[in-house]
């Protein structure tokens, strides 16, 4: 199976992408995890998208907040699938991120998850991987019969909760 990579743009981001680290674990997933940051790095930023293919990545998560400009930088080297998850940050909550990274001019397209969205992004990528993963579809069909099972079991208690 192909790897995903989670890369943030500092480790003060870790927080946001503990859920997508978490729900890729849980799906059986392989993923490495980085820091490369857009401004600080970017020639290892650029190798890193540029081998990533060769490396057996079959998506690309990228996490950043204010200017955000990682997922972006990294899709302008590869031509995998970049997800990117804009980081709320103090200044403007997270506005700016989102706008930074779901404005990509045509041809450098980056899938963008809410605001903090780490757990739809590993789940974006899984669904990315499961095309040619059978298995890795089944796990994804078990995760959303679960999701639907808890949002049952909350509608019968809130039901019985009021009923008149």
């Amino acid at each position: 199976m192909r790897k995903v990579a989670v890369i943030m743009g500092s480790d003060s981001d870790l927080p946001v992408v503990t859920p997508c680290i978490e729900t890729l674990r849980a799906l059986d997933i392989p993923f490495c995890v980085r820091v490369l940051s857009a401004h600080r790095t970017p020639d290892a930023a650029r190798a890193f998208a540029c081998a990533a293919r060769e490396e057996g990545f079959g998506a690309l998560i990228a996490a950043a907040g204010k200017a955000a400009h990682l997922a972006g930088a990294l899709a302008a080297h590869t031509t995998l699938p970049v997800i990117g998850i804009p980081v709320r940050s103090s200044a403007l909550d997270g506005l700016d991120a989102l706008l930074s990274t779901v404005q990509m001019p045509p041809g450098m397209p980056v899938a963008t998850m809410a605001i903090d969205g780490g757990k739809n992004a590993a789940l974006l990528a899984a669904q990315i991987l499961s095309l040619s993963e059978p298995a890795l579809s089944e796990r994804l069909e078990s995760l959303r019969a679960e999701m639907t099972a808890q949002v049952l079991a909350k509608d019968a208690k809130i039901q019985a909760q009021f009923e008149s």
